[in-house]
């Protein structure tokens, strides 16, 4: 069963949205967002504090609070978690699952403490990624909102990640991030094929031929987007009724 996933890319209190990780848009209101995406028919949401790494502070809990409220399905949340006093604080105020990134590239020990701890099923690992021909995947591993190269591929590290204890993996493409010119596909399948828990594809979607292509090419089974939804070009039910025409299961 496919999942569609909304994104909403939270900064000073709003969703915001922008193209390869800069170039920062206002995209509305996140509790009008999230109410909207729940009636629209989403399968989960995901709310990403994309400023509290790089302004060195955890994810605003009145955020989570207020989103969580308006919503019954699975809410993700990510931004600043690095430690489990920050994850048993973002569940406590609503959320379902935690995604960390830049935290766990630097403590790679915290994965499985909070696999441990909260159960695999609550934590979401994103791996970041710019093309790099250096690296055996050709991906190179980023952190810190994209600004910070790490000299790790990025595929091994999705694989380690799971060995570690993280059950699902959020692989996201530097190249094609807000784009709307289709997911990048030859890193999810790069993933996917590295990886037996889910993979959520991630940056780029544009059209409903991309949402399909994640799933066929891209071995994804959770298809996040955030541009197309926010900017109200494609609707959840548009995504959903295209993908079972093409004899892809989804929920309806």
């Amino acid at each position: 069963m496919i999942k569609i996933m909304p994104c909403l890319d939270m900064k000073n209190g709003r969703v915001v949205k922008g193209v390869h990780f800069v170039d920062i848009k206002d995209a509305g209101d996140p509790v009008e967002n999230a109410s909207f995406y729940q009636a629209e028919g989403a399968d989960e949401l995901a709310m990403l504090d994309i400023a509290a790494t790089l302004e060195n502070r955890k994810t605003r809990l009145e955020w989570v609070r207020a989103v969580s409220s308006v919503i019954r399905i699975p809410l993700t949340v990510g931004g600043g978690i690095s430690e489990l006093e920050d994850i048993e604080m973002l569940i406590e105020a609503g959320a379902d699952k935690v995604s960390m990134n830049s935290a766990a590239v630097k403590r790679p020990a915290l994965v499985g403490e909070a696999a441990k701890e909260f159960g695999s099923g609550r934590i979401t690992i994103a791996v970041d990624a710019r093309r790099n021909s250096d690296m055996p995947s050709g991906f190179e591993l980023v952190v810190s909102g994209g600004t910070r190269p790490t000299g790790k591929d990025a595929v091994a590290w999705a694989r380690h990640c799971e060995e570690l204890g993280a059950s699902v993996i959020l692989p996201t493409s530097m190249d094609g991030d807000g784009t709307q010119a289709g997911y990048d596909i030859e890193f999810t399948r790069s993933v996917s094929d590295a990886v037996t828990v889910p993979v959520v594809a991630s940056g780029g979607a544009g059209k409903l031929e991309d949402f399909y292509e994640a799933v066929e090419k891209g071995g994804a089974s959770i298809l996040l987007a955030a541009s197309v939804f926010h900017y109200r070009l494609i609707s959840i039910g548009q995504v959903k009724e295209y993908l079972l025409g093409k004899g892809i299961e989804v929920s309806l």
